[in-house]
């Protein structure tokens, strides 16, 4: 695989890989996405987050069920371990939290951690693989992924880092588990008929002594939500559901 890669430390191990798919592929990809009104999307509308997924291999188009194919196998793998220096990865065949991402107008996403140990296979979450799939997405609509730095002594965000746009055929990867706070907080305001399209795709690690024992995604309050008792409450629920 031919890849340009770009690696960066700060605030935590990413890189980024522009071009990731041949254009015919990333073209097929993008078309087949599901429309925003199907049925098929699950759906997370609350005060934290205002997006759509899917992740049931069986209600992938054939385009769609073959990238994540390709991004299980074996030698997709041994790139990545090439990349990163990890010597340990596994694929998440099930696509826990990952598959199909689409955000309308208003679309958001707070800043968070992801889980840290997958609920089914009790393996460590290592890296996040995301795949942008909007042609001509227009930066001042935002939608541009979020890296905050981490504050230690109250385990939030503890301010922006780094914003990376959301272009076509553009992949970041990073590295979970170094208090890795991400999100796209700024509500979208793209036209009605656009979407912020993505796939994504997760993979694991063993479990060591120092892993976080977190199975649900940790989310902070926004700076106008901080003080907000519902929403705190809300962010405690959140992390609790199975």
């Amino acid at each position: 695989m031919d890849y340009k890669v770009e690696e960066y430390k700060s605030p935590f191990n990413h890189w980024i890989i522009d071009n990731f798919f041949p254009p015919e592929t990333v073209d097929k990809i993008s078309k087949s996405f599901l429309d925003y009104d199907n049925s098929q999307w699950w759906n997370y509308s609350n005060p934290l987050e205002n997006k759509k997924t899917l992740q049931d291999w069986r209600k992938f188009p054939p385009e769609i069920y073959q990238t994540f194919q390709h991004l299980c196998s074996s030698e997709f793998i041994g790139f990545l371990k090439e990349v990163t220096g990890i010597k340990k990865l596994y694929p998440d065949y099930g696509l826990h939290g990952g598959g199909l991402h689409i955000h309308g107008t208003n679309g958001n996403l707070n800043i968070h951690k992801d889980y840290s140990i997958h609920p089914k296979l009790k393996l460590q979450r290592k890296l996040n693989l995301i795949v942008y799939m909007t042609e001509e997405w227009d930066p001042s609509w935002g939608g541009s992924l979020e890296f905050w730095s981490h504050d230690e002594k109250r385990n939030k965000p503890l301010k922006l880092e780094k914003s990376t746009e959301c272009l076509y055929n553009r992949a970041v990867l990073f590295d979970t588990t170094q208090n890795s706070w991400h999100g796209l907080p700024t509500p979208l305001t793209c036209p009605q008929n656009v979407y912020r399209k993505s796939i994504a795709i997760y993979y694991l690690t063993d479990v060591d002594l120092d892993t976080e024992q977190r199975y649900r995604a940790f989310f902070a309050p926004t700076k106008e939500q901080e003080n907000d008792k519902n929403i705190l409450e809300l962010i405690k629920k959140r992390q609790m559901m199975e």
